[in-house]
């Protein structure tokens, strides 16, 4: 049994405690992410995000026996405490929707299941699952301290090289400048 991880931010580069059993491997689905979510530290952060343009995002085999597990294991990397900001799909039973494609590019691979962080955009607690305009984060930016900022940059930059949304040169040139 293969249980699989996508990533497309920091988990790529910064997994933690997340048990993976490998490297990154770069051919996993394509989905809709873009950076549009503000993290407690004032990082605009890549999730899922409804109307984005598909990317194609990474994967990475997981040292788990069940599904359960890697739920678990994603959401204490990821520090959440609702397993429901951790989204699943197994290959033996029927999928939602939206998470047909996941399921698609699973079964394709031998793959028995598969998570993924499944945080939503917006701004700050208030606004999640509203989808910040670029003006909102180009606020978010400029109020952010020169140390946020230099936290900010380095997620955008380190973000793996195919994940090549919308925003991300715009944000990277409004961090890189200072406005």
């Amino acid at each position: 049994m293969v249980i699989a991880c996508l990533g497309w931010g920091s988990l790529c580069w910064d997994p933690r405690s997340l048990p993976i059993a490998g490297e990154w491997n770069q051919d996993g689905p394509y989905l809709p992410v873009e950076f549009s979510r503000v993290s407690s530290d004032g990082r605009i952060t890549l999730v899922l995000t409804e109307g984005a343009i598909p990317v194609q995002v990474l994967w990475v085999p997981l040292a788990v026996d069940t599904l359960e597990q890697a739920i678990a294991a994603l959401a204490e990397r990821e520090g959440v405490k609702r397993l429901n900001a951790i989204g699943r799909v197994v290959t033996t039973a029927a999928a939602r929707a939206e998470h047909a494609v996941v399921q698609s590019w699973a079964i394709s691979r031998g793959i028995s299941g598969v998570v993924w962080t499944a945080l939503k955009p917006g701004l700050d607690k208030g606004s999640r699952g509203t989808i910040p305009s670029l003006d909102q984060l180009r606020e978010q930016i400029e109020r952010l301290s020169p140390e946020a900022r230099a936290a900010a940059l380095d997620y955008v930059v380190r973000a793996p090289l195919q994940v090549e949304t919308r925003l991300r040169s715009t944000l990277q040139g409004l961090l890189e400048s200072g406005s």
